[in-house]
């Protein structure tokens, strides 16, 4: 009898085994979700929730309908999962280069070419080697002055004596000029100008489907991409002769760093090579920080008491300053009330919207098995507008960056684990030093009170987000 029981035990654990292999086999096992429409997948959708104003609701629909914080779709020619939740943010995070590692839809290799023949990924490994010491805060120290003087002249140029203004234009021009003059040395605005129209063309492509026909967004960024290569080796070429010459000093900016540092193997970059990255620096550098600005003038326009208690904290630094004197290091750290509210509206409105990773073996997340070579998408969205994460999460509240902040995996306007991206303390500095000018000279209303947003790949007000200004020195 026991030895027939044993036997049945066998059959059963026998059959129940090749039941789960042939679930596996079909694809069961998998998260739920559909992979939409042959080629395209449900990259339309991911793309037109965006471009309505609403990204995070590609994401909470397909959270509602199955019940899981983990769904299967298929997004810019890839199968891929979507990890949602500080859950997801953490286990991806912390698997970096373990279980997952980064990944670049083609469009982006496309646009941005290696002259090297390697992929974006590994261009993206040899500069965050490289980075650290630029960004570092210690080394960041020495450019808050020039920062503050470039603030200045924008300011002066672009919104002085003038009745109303669009801000999205100047907060990318703004972000550009400071990125080519720290990154570059290039100060002479008609120089800077030279290089924004084809970024704006580059950025507006890059997250975008992949079709190479004249006219489609996706071909005009790799004209623009070919474009500022030419420029920049011409830059990098002259930078050559300087430092030669002793015209030009090894410190004063990314540039120098990149052709005066070797490699391990003692190997120097290529000119086509600094190119590449210089040109990835520029658009991390400056697209990202242009759209932070312009929400912190819309949320502060909309938001008069917390208008004011910046202005307050502000006018308190500026009182201290001498006639001229430039902002400091020390200036940034008593700006506590004031990056309360970056972070706010970084959580509102993440340039960021979230990443794609790769899986590098099959893993088990959630109780579903995800196949090695599947694509995953986080989203910052699915923790910051979160009412979980973040109670009642439409609502304007810095209070909510005090003491100890945010739950960790749920803030996460600048990534996290090795990926977390090296510019954020350099994002903070001109964030900070943007807010210091405008509400040291400005308030301000809006023109368009119920402008519409559109995320396209970062959030952008609709029209520009035109304001009218009201100069401090004769308020109505």
């Amino acid at each position: 009898m026991e030895f027939q029981y044993v036997s049945l035990l066998c059959v059963f654990i026998f059959l129940v085994s090749l039941l789960l292999l042939y679930k596996n086999k079909s694809g069961e096992g998998l998260p739920p979700g559909k992979t939409g429409w042959p080629v395209f997948g449900e990259s339309l959708e991911f793309l037109s929730t965006g471009w309505k104003g609403h990204p995070e609701k590609f994401i909470f629909d397909r959270v509602t309908k199955y019940s899981s914080s983990v769904f299967k779709t298929h997004l810019l020619g890839e199968e891929a999962a979507v990890f949602c939740g500080a859950s997801g943010n953490k286990f991806l995070f912390s698997n970096e280069n373990k279980l997952v590692q980064a990944w670049w839809p083609n469009s982006v290799n496309k646009v941005f070419p290696s002259s090297t023949q390697t992929s974006s990924k590994e261009e993206a490994i040899k500069m965050r080697k490289m980075l650290p010491n630029f960004f570092k805060p210690e080394a960041l120290q020495r450019y808050v002055g020039i920062m503050d003087h470039i603030t200045q002249r924008h300011f002066a140029s672009g919104w002085e004596n003038k009745e109303q203004v669009v801000v999205f234009p100047l907060t990318k021009r703004y972000t550009f000029w400071l990125a080519c003059r720290l990154f570059l040395s290039v100060e002479d605005p008609n120089h800077v100008a030279k290089f924004a129209d084809p970024f704006d063309v580059l950025a507006s492509g890059l997250i975008s489907i992949p079709i190479d026909l004249p006219g489609t967004p996706f071909n005009r960024a790799i004209k623009a991409s070919n474009f500022i290569r030419k420029e920049l080796v011409r830059i990098i070429k002259q930078r050559k002769i300087d430092l030669g010459e002793g015209k030009a000093s090894s410190t004063q900016d990314i540039l120098s760093h990149m052709l005066l540092t070797c490699d391990e193997n003692g190997k120097f970059m290529g000119d086509l090579d600094i190119a590449d990255k210089i040109l990835g620096l520029l658009i991390g550098g400056h697209d990202t920080a242009s759209s932070a600005c312009a929400f912190i003038v819309k949320y502060l326009a909309e938001l008069p008491h917390i208008y004011q208690r910046v202005y307050t904290e502000q006018m308190e630094i500026a009182k201290s300053k001498g006639p001229g004197e430039l902002l400091r290091w020390e200036d940034i750290q008593k700006m506590k009330y004031s990056w309360n509210v970056a972070c706010e509206v970084l959580r509102l409105a993440p340039p960021l919207q979230g990443a794609f990773r790769e899986a590098l073996s099959d893993f088990i997340f959630n109780g579903f098995s995800i196949p090695k070579g599947w694509k995953i998408y986080w989203s910052a969205n699915s923790t910051h507008k979160s009412g979980e994460f973040f109670p009642d999460p439409e609502k304007f509240d810095p209070s909510r960056f005090e003491g100890s902040g945010p739950a960790p995996y749920t803030f996460v306007p600048f990534g996290g684990g090795p990926r977390m991206c090296p510019g954020k303390e350099y994002a903070r500095l001109e964030i900070l030093v943007f807010m210091h000018h405008l509400v040291k000279r400005f308030k301000f209303e809006k023109i368009i009170p119920d402008e519409k947003i559109v995320v396209n790949p970062m959030p952008i007000p609709a029209k520009g987000l035109p304001v009218r200004l009201y100069p401090h020195h004769h308020m109505p």
